[in-house]
């Protein structure tokens, strides 16, 4: 009798789907599992705006980290798309994390979230690994405290406690999810390949994400990034390149707007200085970022203005 042997060429590859309230430290756990930043992160709730992918390619294994903004109860337009954004996601990934952070007792919005998920997994049988973020930040008491919550929340594939920060069970993480991908004749991004993001919004969330140190808890949900163009400067040498990134700050309030430019423009400039380093990073060139900042009246709760902000 033979015994069939394993395809050594076979994959698995798949869709993660990183879930949890805001501030949870999904964005910081994805670049965590990349080991390259490709989701903004900020200490503001709600710093996502769009589903990141981060790739993270192993060994015959492929695992598409999906970054979504934060769940949370709508008091805005933007706020309601956001989350049907979330939902739109869960319905198309093979495997989901629940991000609880240590930091926090498990509350309200963690069973509403878990509501949702238990629904989900009755209606797809999509599996749900509970992953205990910042689990730094924490002793073993209230790490094993809050693992206790958790467990008693729902019904988990697994229960994952890691640090971000540290990097503690992040690879044991990765192990976890990957259990859960389909097999597959090939990778489904190349290898090497880190995120699937375009550059013109991985250049917005840099500016958002420089624009959101600091500011007042009001601001980071009224501010919107839009990239106008990206063109290479004329009469550069061949041997040193630069491109003119010219880009479009918008706010909801002229008072927003005098605290992102600051006085003298003071602020404006440590935003543009600071989002450049990480713009010329990812597009490999010396950057001009050329930085304005409008009102957008409302932008939040106007469907026309959040088509035009790209929601």
């Amino acid at each position: 009798m033979t015994v069939d042997q394993p395809d050594a060429t076979q994959w698995h590859a798949g869709f993660a789907c990183l879930v949890g309230r805001p501030n949870a430290g999904k964005s910081t756990l994805t670049n965590a599992l990349v080991g390259d930043k490709v989701a903004i992160t900020s200490s503001k709730p709600q710093t996502t705006r769009h589903t990141i992918r981060g790739i993270v390619t192993r060994d015959h294994q492929q695992l598409i980290l999906v970054d979504t903004p934060g769940l949370h109860r709508p008091r805005t337009l933007l706020g309601e798309r956001l989350n049907d954004l979330v939902r739109e996601t869960l319905l198309e990934v093979d495997v989901i994390g629940f991000c609880l952070p240590a930091d926090q007792k498990v509350g309200p919005g963690d069973t509403y979230i878990a509501r949702d998920l238990a629904e989900l997994q009755r209606a797809k049988r999509v599996p749900v690994v509970a992953i205990a973020t910042k689990s730094d930040k924490v002793d073993r008491e209230r790490l094993a405290e809050h693992l206790i919550a958790i467990d008693q929340l729902g019904d988990w594939a697994a229960i994952i406690p890691c640090s971000a920060v540290r990097g503690d069970q992040v690879e044991e993480l990765f192990g976890v999810l990957v259990e859960h991908l389909p097999t597959s004749p090939a990778a489904l991004y190349p290898e090497g390949q880190l995120s699937d993001e375009d550059d013109d919004k991985m250049i917005a969330e840099l500016v958002r994400e420089a624009a959101l140190e600091g500011v007042r808890d009001e601001l980071p949900h009224s501010l919107a990034v839009v990239v106008e163009e990206i063109v290479p400067r004329e009469g550069r040498p061949d041997d040193d390149p630069m491109l003119d990134v010219r880009v479009n700050v918008f706010v909801e309030r002229d008072s927003q707007k005098a605290i992102i430019i600051g006085r003298g423009g003071s602020r404006l400039r440590e935003v543009g200085t600071t989002a450049r380093v990480g713009i010329e990073k990812l597009l490999g060139s010396k950057v001009f970022l050329d930085l304005h900042v409008k009102v957008a009246k409302d932008w939040q709760r106007d469907p026309k203005q959040l088509q035009r902000l790209g929601f």
